[in-house]
């Protein structure tokens, strides 16, 4: 088997032996173009993984921690690595290992409280995870820091206010096959809220949030002009927090195009029990779409609805609508 990498990388070779036998293994390396030379390897054998010895070992604990994912070693670019799931670096499913899924079912089986921390750069298929952890932090690559920033919301230290930047999808299936170029069923902005496990621009608080009635500067406007919208938010926990208040822009009657687009947000943070205004702008840009006439991206007269709320969630979002004269 030959590998060509650019750093040193885990890959794994499988070999059948039989007992008493000996054999000759020769290992090859050399640089090339100015990468650097070097080599690591070891020999072992692969068991299958039971879980009952650490099960046993957490006899009386009734909350369990797991810190589990992805890799940095695992996803990226041109990286040799061929394990279930990836292919040099990319991505063949977006499902959690299975070896880390079955270990979370038999921690909630024994009964524990899970609290499942997911490390991951890219989206993974969580809907299992709904059932077998309680709570689900999603910590992405945290670098050095990273633990002590996981603890810090765990513990309640710091009240956690990010939001999704990207679609978590329900399973694999969802997602068509990469050399399919159609947008159809691919991102917030072409597949329906309720279709996905965790929507774009979705994240939890401690605290809970409402979001009241917008006004518009103006709902009848030209192409030149701006909107502000007014958003009143009110904190109805009983901690200081921050919410995410996101605008979305969708044209009526656009037959290919996106069925909302972010245009705005604005952080607020707020004490328990009081309220403020969130005011986003939408510029003229904001209501700027592909037009098939022009084969151009273009601000054209008709009806824009303007989404407004706490993620891309339908049920979260209000709705105002905007006519460009």
């Amino acid at each position: 088997q030959q590998y060509t990498n650019w750093r040193t990388l885990p890959s794994r070779a499988t070999y059948s032996v039989e007992a008493g036998e000996t054999y000759d293994i020769e290992i090859h390396f050399a640089q090339r173009e100015n990468w650097q030379a070097n080599l690591e390897f070891n020999f072992g054998k692969e068991l299958d993984v039971t879980y009952d010895q650490i099960i046993e070992n957490l006899d009386g604990i009734e909350t369990v921690i797991y810190v589990g994912g992805l890799s940095t070693l695992l996803e990226g670019e041109e990286m040799p690595v061929n394990y279930p799931g990836f292919k040099g670096g990319d991505r063949t499913n977006i499902e959690l290992p299975a070896v880390q899924r079955e270990f979370l079912k038999a921690l909630k089986a024994a009964g524990k409280t899970v609290i499942y921390v997911n490390n991951s750069g890219s989206a993974i298929a969580l809907t299992p995870e709904t059932e077998s952890a309680d709570a689900i932090l999603q910590a992405w690559y945290g670098g050095e820091s990273g633990g002590q920033a996981v603890a810090d919301v765990l513990f309640g230290d710091y009240n956690p206010s990010g939001k999704l930047p990207v679609t978590f999808y329900k399973h694999s299936d969802q997602l068509p096959d990469i050399e399919d170029y159609s947008m159809e069923g691919r991102t917030y902005r072409y597949l329906e809220s309720e279709e996905a496990l965790f929507p774009f621009g979705f994240g939890l608080s401690y605290p809970s949030f409402e979001i009241g009635e917008a006004e518009a500067s103006k709902t009848s406007i030209t192409p030149d002009e701006t909107v502000w919208l007014t958003i009143p938010v009110t904190n109805t926990g009983d901690r200081t927090g921050t919410e995410i208040v996101q605008v979305y822009v969708r044209k009526v009657n656009d037959k290919d195009g996106p069925i909302k687009t972010l245009k705005g947000f604005e952080r607020v943070e707020l004490n328990s029990g009081k309220s403020a205004e969130a005011v986003i702008e939408l510029p003229p840009s904001s209501f700027e779409f592909y037009d098939w006439e022009q084969r151009k991206m273009a601000i054209t007269s008709g009806e824009y609805e303007v989404f407004y709320g706490n993620s891309s969630a339908s049920e979260d979002l209000k709705k105002i609508t905007v006519e460009i004269k």
